[in-house]
């Protein structure tokens, strides 16, 4: 299941139970546990803007190509044979022990890169749930450079959490950890390599962006923005990826700002047409799931295996458990012989077919475009606080325009989960973009060209004209702005392989909602069905 935020305001907690009631009904009066297993075995779907994460398909980073060129490792070429689901899990663990090169920071020559955007998604986590009568994954979560997989900074970053008391921390955050700190995991809990995993994305961007000087030295608390969820998990990997960002950053011009809501939606969560969307999408995946004769005979074995009800396996997740299992090395696990059923191991086999059965759901929800249409909704308000603070900093590095005291918000980072990176893909039009990986990372780059040589003229073909702004999107490392809806169409084999920022406004702006017949978030959100 997706994680949680925790504190949801009423309108969430009226939608859930409206949520859980159309379950019912579509169930049957089925067992309570039917209907747990439901909810949580939705690949990617929250049953509310504020709930807890699920696994689903996986992801391979890839190695990115320079400006101008194919942008396809992220946006995979379909081929005639189906993906190997073992291959895709392994892909979604993102092991930090690969090269990864990035491409963020290219552009142009003298180009003025102005801000930065990232969404990252929390690194390598503890399973949320259990498979009962099975022994849990032998996990350390406490951090020691000692242990692979390690990292050079882990061991500063470890002393420098310590003086995080210095910082300003929004709401509760204060009283979450700064360090995953249990020598047994806890559910749920950061491990070793999800810090690590972003260590190396801000390190990373760091190496991108040091040319740019798009921090100075002497950087305002203003200029450098930071929000993350309430869980442990999203906190702890954003400031990972700061600290790999910003080494020794100072803490006392650091705030770290509380979403409550996975969806980044901030004031704007209201949209009944958003929720209406997303029951329809959990029905699509409801009936899919059950018309899968494959997987449920395989959950059959496994619980005969394990000596369970089929209905208590399935909602305890296994997926979820098992996936920890393969990223970390381990055995999958067994019961002995005798113990209420027929003994033995869960196998890769098995594990094979409910990823495939994900792949599958993964195919089926572009076909049917529910998704989609909940995605555009859901994802307006963090996209419009993101066009947002593009034309404030846009506007501040105008010729002749008196410089805001302590100057714009010029690097933002949003700590999040797969269901906020998701929808937020899928609102942008990458609907064939990889499923987040563990310590996913989208950023949004605003560019701004240079002024004309002496003696050139202001404007040539396929050229900009002097002060020109452009957008750049980034996924994993990868170039995928024209694979955007908003710059699908724009001649990205021109001279200039950067796209227009006018053509992200207005996307926001208007043309985001055309899916849902509409031309506005409020008229999107409150227009009755039919």
């Amino acid at each position: 299941m997706a994680d949680a935020t925790g504190g949801a305001d009423q309108s969430h907690d009226k939608m859930l139970a409206r949520n859980r009631f159309l379950l019912l009904v579509v169930v049957g009066g089925a067992a309570l546990a039917v209907i747990s297993l439901s909810l949580q075995f939705l690949n990617l779907i929250p049953t509310t803007p504020i709930v807890e994460e699920r696994p689903f398909q996986a992801i391979d980073g890839g190695v990115g190509a320079p400006l101008g060129k194919s942008r396809k490792r992220v946006i995979p070429v379909h081929h005639a044979h189906e993906p190997n689901p073992i291959s895709e899990a392994y892909g979604y663990c993102n092991s930090p022990n690969h090269t990864e090169q990035a491409w963020e920071g290219h552009s142009p020559a003298d180009y003025t890169l102005l801000s930065v955007q990232v969404m990252i998604r929390h690194g390598d986590r503890y399973p949320l749930y259990s498979i009962p009568k099975t022994k849990r994954p032998a996990i350390d979560c406490t951090l020691s450079s000692s242990r692979r997989p390690s990292h050079p900074l882990l061991n500063s970053f470890i002393g420098h959490m310590g003086h995080g008391g210095r910082g300003h921390w929004e709401s509760t955050l204060g009283s979450v950890p700064r360090l995953p700190n249990h020598s047994a995991c806890e559910m749920g809990e950061l491990t070793q390599t999800g810090v690590v995993q972003h260590l190396r994305n801000g390190q990373l961007l760091q190496q991108a962006y040091k040319r740019h000087n798009l921090l100075p030295s002497d950087w305002s608390p203003r200029q450098l923005w930071v929000e993350t969820t309430g869980k442990s998990r999203t906190l702890q990997s954003g400031l990972a990826f700061l600290y790999g960002f910003l080494p020794d950053f100072d803490w006392s011009k650091l705030t770290a700002r509380h979403q409550w809501s996975t969806l980044f939606c901030g004031s704007a969560c209201d949209c009944p047409a958003r929720n209406r969307y997303l029951e329809e999408e959990q029905r699509r995946q409801y009936r899919l799931r059950v018309a899968d004769t494959k997987l449920e005979r395989n959950y059959a074995d496994m619980a005969r295996t394990l000596g369970l009800p089929t209905r208590q396996l399935r909602a305890a997740n296994p997926i979820d458990s098992l996936l920890c299992h393969l990223c970390h090395g381990l055995s999958f696990p067994c019961v002995p012989m005798g113990d209420g059923g027929a003994g033995g191991c869960l196998t890769m086999a098995q594990f094979a077919v409910i990823r495939r059965q994900q792949l599958d759901d993964e195919v089926d929800r572009r076909r049917v475009g529910l998704y989609h249409k909940y995605a555009v909704l859901a994802m307006y308000p963090y996209l419009n606080r993101t066009a947002a603070k593009m034309e404030r900093v846009a506007k501040g590095s105008e010729a002749g325009r008196q410089p805001r005291a302590g100057g714009e918000e010029v690097f933002t980072v949003s700590s999040a989960h797969d269901v906020t990176m998701a929808p937020l893909l899928s609102a942008l039009g990458l609907e064939e973009a990889r499923f987040p990986r563990f310590a996913a990372r989208v950023v949004f780059e605003l560019w701004k060209s240079p002024p004309p040589a002496p003696g050139q003229l202001k404007k040539r073909a396929g050229k900009a004209k002097d002060g020109e702004l452009f957008i750049r999107v980034l996924y994993n490392g990868e170039d995928v702005t024209f694979h955007t809806t908003f710059c699908r169409s724009h001649d990205h084999h021109a001279s200039l392989p950067l796209c227009p920022l006018k053509n992200f406004l207005s996307f926001v702006r208007r043309d985001m909602f055309s899916v849902v017949n509409a031309t506005s978030y409020q008229g999107a959100c409150y227009r009755r069905p039919g």
